[in-house]
């Protein structure tokens, strides 16, 4: 199968991590190194809450008991649901993941930076997303590390974020499709810092920026 032509410019950057890898710390440095983030979760999330694009068609598809009484899709109902029955998680992605893809497209179209990074979640599992960027960033580190960082900041039970580790790919995968890997397994800020502005040098040299 022939790849999708690209844009020349923006450059595109896919950013992607375990939960609890330091994803969002990688993405906020970059944006401080100047290029523009667009969060495919934050874009998820608006396309669900109250006059979002999906809602319709997710009342459509699913009914009213998963649109809460403020108008958002209701996460819980939502997230039952799809451990009773798994096709409704791929009958959610179908409705939500074209919006967020045609969002995404509209936002790098307008960026005004000639970098863009997409902080895409799911950006390994999916070759859809792997298709529309021109190099893919890893933030890394041991699950162990994961799993400790997540109890901490969510207070979830080990159970809980192993349960999410297993809905991800693994690292292994992960590093195998990197162009770049952020190790965040250990370093303090100021390295990862330091890690972030070399490969983001690195990177814009690659492309001719």
């Amino acid at each position: 199968m022939t790849r999708p032509a690209l844009p020349p410019r923006p450059l595109r950057i896919g950013l992607t991590g375990g939960i609890g890898s330091g994803k969002s710390t990688v993405a906020g440095l970059l944006v401080r190194l100047g290029a523009t983030l667009v969060d495919a979760d934050v874009i998820s999330r608006a396309s669900t809450a109250a006059g979002g694009a999906a809602i319709e068609p997710i009342r459509q598809a699913f009914g009213d008991a998963l649109i809460g009484p403020d108008g958002a899709l209701d996460r819980d109902r939502m997230r039952q649901l799809v451990f009773q029955d798994p096709s409704a998680r791929q009958r959610l992605e179908a409705i939500v993941h074209p919006i967020v893809r045609a969002d995404i497209e509209n936002r790098c179209a307008a960026a005004p930076t000639d970098c863009v990074v997409l902080d895409i979640p799911l950006l390994v599992e999916s070759a859809t997303w792997r298709d529309r960027i021109h190099t893919l960033w890893v933030v890394d580190c041991l699950p162990d590390t994961q799993i400790r960082r997540v109890m901490q900041r969510n207070g979830w039970p080990r159970e809980q974020v192993l349960a999410v580790l297993a809905a991800q790919a693994s690292r292994a995968q992960r590093l195998a499709v990197a162009n770049t890997v952020i190790d965040n397994d250990q370093a303090t800020l100021e390295q990862l810092e330091t890690q972030v502005r070399h490969a983001y040098a690195q990177t814009r040299r690659q492309f001719g920026l």
